[in-house]
């Protein structure tokens, strides 16, 4: 099946990807990051939701119209083992809480946190993992724009989130534009929509793009990757972010593992 990642992965690292094992929180932005993370070699998957398909989710996740109705984490199963009928995919069919997270969140060598910051969960998730020396990537479909954190420490400036009164994807998405020192036209039309979601007087998810979930899911494998052969990860309060006029620098990025990578992180 990965006939055709040849050179760009060597067979080494085509074996450290096919043992890593990969935890997803959240089958919704999760959903993309899964395909692609299989698709590249990462055969030990295991899918946590407990949320059902709806027809508001078909812009921007793996699904289709006759999955609304049914489970997410069961879908998305099928679709990778549709993929891969060999590969380990497994998934619990539970939305994660604070009373359940322990029983759930099962061992693993990279988590992924797709969780609705709806609670406080998400960053409980964090705890649980990082306290376990297991590096935790968190995703971030900013429409036009993809972003990844990464957690291996619980910085003071990553738990203050938990306490923001307000929406935490605006706190996020704030805190990603003040640190970028190249501003593009796509930065500033996202600020617009940010500054509008946050004055929207109805409590509504916040708007994403299929575009997005593209990007966020070529950059978490991409991560993945540099994680099974252990080479050098931006840690928050670094990012990995792809603008997307940007996306023809980016590229190197989302192949492989060279320098190009520092065109897409704000330093401190």
């Amino acid at each position: 099946m990965y006939s055709r990642n040849r050179l760009y992965i060597s067979p080494e690292e085509q074996d450290r990807l096919g043992s890593l094992r990969l935890l997803l929180g959240g089958a919704g932005l999760g959903s993309e990051i899964a395909e692609c993370a299989l698709r590249l070699g990462i055969r030990h998957i295991h899918i946590i939701d407990g949320d059902r398909v709806e027809q508001s989710n078909l812009n921007r996740q793996n699904y289709v119209l006759s999955d609304v109705g049914r489970l997410k984490a069961e879908v998305l199963s099928e679709r990778l083992k549709a993929i891969a009928p060999d590969a380990e995919i497994e998934f619990t069919p539970v939305y994660l809480t604070e009373e359940n997270l322990t029983t759930y969140a099962l061992d693993c060598d990279v988590a992924v946190n797709a969780l609705d910051f709806s609670t406080s969960v998400p960053f409980l998730f964090d705890c649980y993992y990082v306290g376990k020396n297991i590096p935790v990537l968190h995703p971030y479909n900013f429409g036009w724009i993809g972003c990844v954190f990464v957690i291996r420490t619980l910085t003071s400036e990553w738990l203050k989130w938990e306490q923001f009164e307000g929406k935490t994807e605006v706190a996020v998405a704030r805190f990603v534009m003040s640190r970028l020192e190249k501003k593009t036209d796509e930065w500033d039309a996202f600020a617009k929509v940010v500054d509008a979601y946050e004055n929207e007087k109805e409590t509504l998810p916040p708007p994403q793009l299929a575009i997005g979930s593209y990007y966020v899911a070529g950059m978490c494998t991409s991560i993945l990757c540099k994680i099974s052969s252990q080479d050098r990860l931006c840690d928050f309060p670094e990012f990995n972010v792809v603008p997307v006029n940007d996306f023809f620098m980016c590229f190197p990025m989302l192949l492989g593992r060279n320098e190009s990578l520092n065109l897409f992180v704000a330093k401190r």
